[in-house]
């Protein structure tokens, strides 16, 4: 099977899609698949023809993930024709020649639900869920309002605009992020006035909405759903701080249990919480959701990923290999979904 695996991009979280889109590329070519890995706004500027066959390892070049977000306009000063369109050269070309793309996006462009209402235009079959539930899930102000129309638990907050003034406030600790982020990059934690004024700052940096709602302290779990059915619980407990950027991709920042030291009653409370908030937002194929716990065992939904990492030390395949799925069958069971939409 021809499969394009797309990742990269301009979002804040591009390095974390490279990894993801090389861990697939090779699972898809482990597989037996036809694979090429693009990135999709730099594009591939060579001879298109017979792509699919060439002998050529397209990850050979694809680098980690560092430790500082990615320089976003270094990335679009690498464009020659300036940038004017999201797509890369020949992308939307290859894309067109595929059985399917296999989305490795993360974040803004590519898990917001913009290019699978474009792949969906041009008949492009991909992974994933389709436009509508990646854009809602892709805002985290709009998951809280549905989260509420369906008495999913979700920490008390209020959305904020660049330049506006609280009406409310959240009392102290408070966590403030981006509304459209993703990998707890614009996230901070506020115990005060001064952390949470450099808090807002932060957020406002990556988007001019921002989420301001009230910290949960305690213990931090996520779930995956496949199909509607939720894979095992893993906890996640970073070794200092929170789980920020850094912690969710440096090896040896966190400590994560999976299957997670829960009683069956919580572990099935969690599971049945991460099914529903699937389907409250309508999403297909695949996603992961993420909670707190407080310390009297109550559980909180604090938003669900749409395109959940696929890195070497990602959550979804910690789960999936928990209930027996290794990383290829994982990448193949979400590939032979996309194919059938």
């Amino acid at each position: 099977m021809k499969v394009v695996v797309l990742a990269g991009g301009t979002s804040t979280e591009r390095d974390v899609s490279l990894s993801s889109g090389s861990m697939i590329y090779k699972a898809m070519k482990g597989n037996g698949h036809q694979a090429v890995l693009l990135d999709v706004y730099l594009g591939y500027e060579g001879e298109t023809e017979d792509i699919f066959r060439r002998d050529v390892d397209w990850a050979a070049e694809i680098g980690g993930i560092s430790e500082k977000n990615p320089d976003l306009e270094e990335i679009r000063a690498l464009r020659r024709d300036g940038g004017k369109s999201f797509f890369g050269p020949n992308v939307l070309k290859i894309c067109g020649e595929a059985d399917c793309v296999f989305l490795a996006l993360h974040g803004a462009n590519g898990e917001d639900g913009k290019i699978q209402a474009c792949f969906e235009l041009l008949g492009i079959p991909y992974t994933g869920t389709d436009f509508v539930s990646s854009a809602m899930a892709m805002d985290k102000g709009i998951t809280k309002d549905i989260f509420k129309a369906y008495n999913i638990p979700t920490p008390a907050g209020i959305r904020l605009k660049k330049g506006e003034t609280e009406q409310e406030k959240v009392p102290f600790p408070c966590i403030v992020k981006a509304c459209c982020g993703g990998s707890s990059v614009g996230v901070c934690i506020a115990r005060d006035e001064e952390e949470y004024k450099a808090a807002k700052e932060e957020a406002f940096r990556y988007d001019n909405e921002a989420i301001i709602e009230q910290y949960i302290e305690g213990r931090e779990f996520s779930v995956g759903v496949m199909d509607g059915k939720a894979l095992p619980v893993i906890e996640i407990a970073p070794k200092a701080g929170f789980y920020d950027y850094k912690n969710k991709y440096q090896a040896g920042s966190t400590v994560e249990t999976c299957p997670a030291e829960l009683s069956e009653e919580k572990t099935a409370e969690l599971q049945r919480m991460a099914e529903l908030v699937f389907c409250a937002l309508r999403l297909k194929n695949y996603a992961r959701m993420d909670f707190r716990m407080n310390h009297e065992e109550k559980v909180f939904c604090l938003e669900a990923n749409t395109l959940p990492g696929m890195t070497p030390v990602s959550l979804l395949p910690q789960e999936a290999a928990a209930a027996g799925m290794d990383f290829p069958a994982l990448c193949e069971k979400i590939l032979q979904k996309g194919l059938v939409g």
